[in-house]
């Protein structure tokens, strides 16, 4: 691996629907994307010696990735998160996500981890704070980040009974990026700055002063809100904020799981390609528009991925094709 490879901490999992089992975890979701556009990626995860971690590492090669960071638990389970669908009468079907405790990631050991952040000396270190809810895995990837000089990028997800607000704040002043949504961005208001400006009026002075307060709490260097259809803002450490809003979603939706994450691996691969920032942010937004247009978090055909690249070698932001004609893609 060479001064280019992204190191990815986290989970991998799978989401249990009973009848089926769709392998995620949003740091793995990251992982995938990124090796699919060519990046030497290294996952530190831990999966169990059950079903599920097969079909995790069947993910690894798939998209070509280096088992390096992959660690294997002889007595705890491959990450397991049970869909249970919900009738919800006229609001059609609903999910509730039962997220499991004591699972592998929760254990991801520190010496082999360093051993193998050492060996790839990764350009960033994309982290989430999901892993961080066992003491184990967060002084882990504490340890990961004194070690390495690499960029941190923090993915921040705040689950209820999962995620707590101490670990938010810690993890925040151990990122330099940090990625929320509109939600996420709201608790952190509510938590750091005791003001509520909206994020609907993303141009709005209240909205830029409240985000500029909270990158100098956590002395950041960037902030970016992304804010589903209507796209994403960055803002940066020098009080420049930069807003892409054009909407590229499919003409039918699936689903929207994974957008997030499609939107962070596209932001980190623009930004090891030197791409300006407002070119990242547009093919950022309309990579994840078209990530809704498929059935989970990453495509189950890796030719969904070559004509992105491709357009994005020619300058365009999207592929000069109607969405519908990429592989994957719902019409």
């Amino acid at each position: 691996m060479n001064q280019q490879t992204i190191a990815v901490f986290g989970e991998s999992l799978v989401d249990d629907f009973i009848t089926e089992q769709v392998v995620g975890g949003a740091p793995f979701n990251v992982a995938r994307n990124l090796a699919a556009f060519g990046v030497a990626t290294l996952m530190v995860t831990r999966i169990g010696e059950d079903k599920n971690g097969a079909l995790v590492r069947r993910e690894f090669a798939r998209f070509g990735m280096s088992e390096a960071g992959l660690q294997i638990d002889a007595l705890d389970a491959t990450g397991r998160v049970v869909v249970e669908r919900n009738d919800a009468g006229h609001r059609g079907v609903e999910h509730r996500f039962v997220i499991l405790p004591d699972q592998a990631y929760d254990y991801v050991q520190a010496a082999p981890a360093l051993a193998a952040l050492a060996a790839a000396t990764p350009s960033v270190l994309y982290f989430g704070t999901m892993a961080q809810r066992h003491e184990c895995s967060r002084a882990t990837v504490r340890a990961m980040l004194e070690a390495s000089p690499a960029r941190r990028y923090l993915d921040l997800n705040v689950r209820d009974g999962q995620v707590t607000e101490r670990c938010a704040f810690e993890s925040l002043h151990l990122a330099d990026i940090v990625k929320v949504n509109e939600d996420e961005l709201k608790d952190l208001f509510k938590w750091y700055t005791h003001t509520q400006p909206g994020t609907r009026s993303v141009e709005s002075r209240a909205m830029a002063d409240a985000c500029q307060a909270l990158m100098r709490t956590f002395t950041l260097q960037t902030l970016i809100v992304t804010l589903g259809e209507r796209g994403a803002m960055v803002f940066g450490a020098d009080g420049s904020v930069t807003i892409n809003q054009e909407c590229h979603a499919p003409a039918h939706i699936v689903d929207t799981v994974g957008a997030g994450d499609a939107f962070s691996a596209v932001f980190l691969y623009g930004q090891a390609q030197g791409w300006p920032l407002p070119l990242t942010l547009a093919r950022a937004n309309a990579f994840a528009g078209a990530i809704c247009g498929v059935a989970g978090a990453v495509p189950a055909d890796i030719g969904f991925y070559a004509p992105w690249l491709a357009a994005w070698h020619a300058g365009a932001v999207l592929p000069n094709i109607e969405l519908a004609q990429v592989p994957g893609v719902a019409a």
